[in-house]
Formats: structure tokens, sequence, C-alpha cells
């Protein structure tokens, strides 16, 4: 009788043999301290942000030089080994979850400041660059990096060109795209490439629009050109208090259809509030039910002129308080407490899923009273806090991760945000990316044939797939058994969303 086959006869290698394979192969381009595979060095790497979802790597590499990231990524081509790219770990998607029988690389050791021109008004950052170190370097120049997410204290600059990050000025300043001129790195393959330039164009095709948020699938970044604006002489923040969210939510339109584009405008419920007023004190008013912060900067003439014009439309909105900053510690304190929400909330809950939709502004107190009904109905708590100038939502789904079922009826709550804020004409996601959070979501708002063109710019990149694989782009199947997941849980609950 013969002996059963073993994985190896196969043409299938076990995790271990593949395992010490890889390690093999990188070890000829690695240094021994660059190298990381036993289980207790890479229990840190199993997840970012969405600490709900992990996996182990086969391999964590950390490479210190270009030639070593570009020989680690010809190394895994070579095997057909996936590589999953990562930076500080703050994604809230699960973009920098590992696979399982792939390398995550980790591009930590890139943290210099190569360049800082004042006259060009540009930074060339590595990508490992922490967003609020920019400014802080910028600073001595008058100058700074607009994109301001909340995590910018320890968020890398590569990260953020993966998910096309915002922050809480991206109204008036933009996002990610509107404030990088540059992005370099290398492909699957590990052939350095090139997107954009440091000029007013660049030739060719516009493909910097296309690498900047596409999570790590196309390219894997090393260095990025960012622009730098000079800091405004004043700015000033107004805190506007309502007793409905409905008024709230029309006065964030009121303000814009006044021709008002404030350099931030934020909402925050009253559980939000009251969680982050806790936590850090910010002055809140939490008898309201939901705040607005309005915040203008410029010249002292264009910030009296701006604060009086919003400060009229939001008592005309039906504000029943309004606190304008009366000097800069006041304003921060202001902001602190948005800023400070994501861990306020951990404070109250011993997990969270932060959703990341976007919706028409004149939708906001639909999709805020639809969340109050969705805790009904999954008995789960929610707070919200998001960038309501640009109709980017933050629901913040409480739960204790320990608790399958809590989880599960989590993640139905999530799905439900998401699919509602479609239905209502917006997307599923705003910055935090799509990773492996959102793809079922992806099956509501994109067809099939959408997504297959979505595949065919990820062939064109990265023909064998290797590049964090399994991510943002939904397969047909996956979309069939989501469909069918729907349909068996009676759940399609907006007629409008396509069938499967």
């Amino acid at each position: 009788m013969n002996a059963p086959l073993t994985p190896r006869q196969e043409g299938a290698l076990s995790r271990t043999e593949r395992q010490a394979e890889v390690v093999r192969a990188l070890q000829a381009v690695l240094p021994a301290h660059a190298l990381l595979w036993q289980s207790e060095e890479t229990v840190p790497y199993e997840c970012d942000g969405l600490t709900a979802y992990r996996t182990r790597p086969l391999v964590v590499a950390l490479p210190e030089t270009e030639e070593q990231v570009a020989a680690v990524l010809r190394t895994c081509h070579g095997l057909d080994v996936p590589v999953v790219a990562r930076g500080a770990g703050t994604g809230l998607s699960g973009g920098a979850m590992p696979h399982a029988l792939g390398v995550t690389m980790s591009l930590a050791k890139f943290n210099n400041i190569l360049k800082i021109d004042p006259v060009s008004r540009t930074a060339v950052v590595q990508c490992g660059v922490r967003n609020l170190a920019i400014s802080e370097a910028a600073a001595p120049y008058g100058l700074y990096y607009a994109p301001d997410p909340s995590s910018q204290i320890a968020c890398t600059i590569g990260g953020n060109v993966a998910e096309n990050s915002g922050g809480v000025h991206c109204l008036k300043y933009g996002l990610t795209l509107h404030n990088v001129m540059r992005v370099r790195g290398f492909t699957a393959e590990g052939d350095a490439i090139e997107f954009g330039s440091e000029a007013l164009d660049s030739a060719g095709l516009d493909l910097l629009a296309l690498v900047i948020g596409s999570e790590g699938m196309l390219a894997v970044t090393v260095e990025v050109t960012v622009k730098l604006v000079p800091k405004p002489q004043l700015a000033r923040c107004i805190m506007a208090s309502f007793d409905d969210v409905r008024k709230a939510g029309d006065a964030v339109a009121a303000v814009i259809a006044a021709g008002i584009i404030p350099a931030g405008l934020e909402m925050m419920d009253k559980p939000m509030t009251a969680a982050v007023e806790d936590f850090v004190q910010a002055g809140y008013d939490l008898t309201a039910e939901a705040i607005l912060l309005c915040e203008s900067d410029g010249t002292p003439e264009e910030v009296e002129e701006e604060i009086g014009r919003m400060s009229e439309v939001l008592r005309s909105s039906g504000a029943t308080a309004i606190t304008v900053s009366q000097d800069e510690a006041e304003r921060l304190k202001f902001w602190s407490g948005r800023k400070n929400a994501f861990p306020a909330s951990g404070r109250i809950s011993p997990d969270y899923m932060c959703l990341d939709s976007t919706i028409p502004r004149k939708r906001l107190a639909d999709i805020l009273l639809a969340i109050q009904q969705m805790e009904k109905k999954y008995g789960l708590r929610c707070c919200n806090v998001f960038h309501a100038g640009d109709g980017n939502l933050h629901p913040l789904v409480l739960f204790d991760a320990n608790d399958p079922d809590e989880l599960h009826r989590c993640e139905l709550f999530g799905a439900d945000i998401l699919e509602t804020s479609v239905a209502m004409g917006g997307t599923v996601s705003g910055e935090h990316g799509v990773g492996v959070e959102k793809l079922n979501s992806m099956c509501v708002q994109f067809s099939a044939e959408e997504n297959e063109q979505m595949f065919g710019v990820k062939r064109a990149f990265d023909p064998k797939g290797t590049l964090n694989p399994g991510k943002v782009i939904p397969t047909l199947s996956r979309c069939a058994e989501y469909g069918k997941q729907l349909v068996r849980g009676g759940r399609l609950p907006h007629p409008e969303l396509p069938r499967f």
C-alpha cells in the first residue's frame, strides 16, 4: 500500500513549510533583525485599528532601505507570496490586516523628512513620517500640512495616501488627494514607479489620483511630496447647540447654501458629546441633542466677518446657544473633544466599530434618526461624530467583541448603516477605505460590471494579484453569497438597492 502523499508532493506546502521557504528567501535580502516570524513576534501585526478581525502573517519584514523594499517585493513576487504594506496600523477598515500566507511589510523605519522647501511650499517625506510631524517641521517657516485626521499624532503619510485620509479641516483644504503632488514607490514586481510630479502637471495619464486611496493594492509607497499652506493669522471656532438633530443637520446645509466654506464644520450627537466631555472636559453643552463646531480662519478681518455670518445662519436655523472661542486656547479646547472622540468611546465600551459612509448633506438628520431606530433593532448603542460639512459620517457602534452574538449584531448594524447611506444617495466609504470591513457593502453599491472594471485596474498594475489581495473589491461569488445571506435573513431594507 502506497504511503499518503505529503503536502509538498501534492504541490501544496503546509503553512510551516511555506513559512520556512519564505524566511529562507528573505534572509538573503534582509538583515536578521529586519525579519520576524516567531509567533510572539508577529502578534503585534495581526490587525490594524479594526481589532475585531485578526490574522497572523507568515512573516513580518521591516526593510530599512528602498533597495530592501524592492528586494522583498521581487522575492515575494517570484514565490507568489502576498505582500501587505503596513504603516502605523491606525487604519479602521482592516486594510493592513495580514494575509495568513503572506508577508506583512512594515515601513515604519522610513520616517525621515527629506526636504522642506518654503519657497515652493512643499515637503518631501518618507512614507513612515507621521502626519503631525510634517506640520511640526514646517512650523518655523509659517507653513503646515492641512489634512489632519484625528489620528494625526500617530498615522503616517503613507497610510494617508493609501486611504485618501481627510480630517476635520478637509471641507476647506481638501483630502490627501488635494494636498499631494507626487508619490514614489515600487510595483509588485519590485520595479520603481512614480506618480505625479513636483511640477504643476505631469506627462501622460493622471495616475496620481488613481494610486491615492488605492489601499496598497497597486503599489507600495516609499516617498511622498506634499503641499504646504501658510498658517492663517487667526482661527476662531463656534460651538453651536441644538435641541433637535434635524435642526442641526439643516443648519449644516444652510451654512453651505449661504456661500460659506468654513475651515471646519463638524457635528456630534448627544451620546458622543457626553462621552467626550467626561474624557477631556472640552466645555461641551451636555443638554444639547447635537452640537456643531464651525471654524473660520484667515486674516482677523476675514474671520470676524465670517464668524458673524455663520452665527447669523446658525441662529436662524434654531441654535439654542452659540459660543465663540475667545482665544487660541479655547479654540483648541473645543477641538480637543472632537479629536478625542474615538478614545472617549473606548472608555465607555469594551470595543467599537467606526463606520465611514458619506451622504448628501441634506440627509444628515435622516441618517441620524435612522441610526436611532437601528439601535433599538440591534440592541446596541451608537455614538455619532462626523465631518458634517462634506457629509462624511463616523458612527461608532459600541459592542463587546468577546460576545460572539454582540459582534454579529454589530456587523449587521454597520452593514445597515452603510446600505442606508447608499440608499440616501451616498457611498460606503469617505476616508477610512474599504479594507475587509466594507467588502460586503461594496456588493450593494457596485454592480458586477463595475467591480470587474476595478479588477481590471488592479490587474494592470499587479497581474498576479499579490499586493494586499482579498480586500477592497468584492468578487462575484462573494456578492452572490452576501445576497443569499440577506434574503435568508429577510433583510433587504431598501427596495431601490440591487438584488443579487
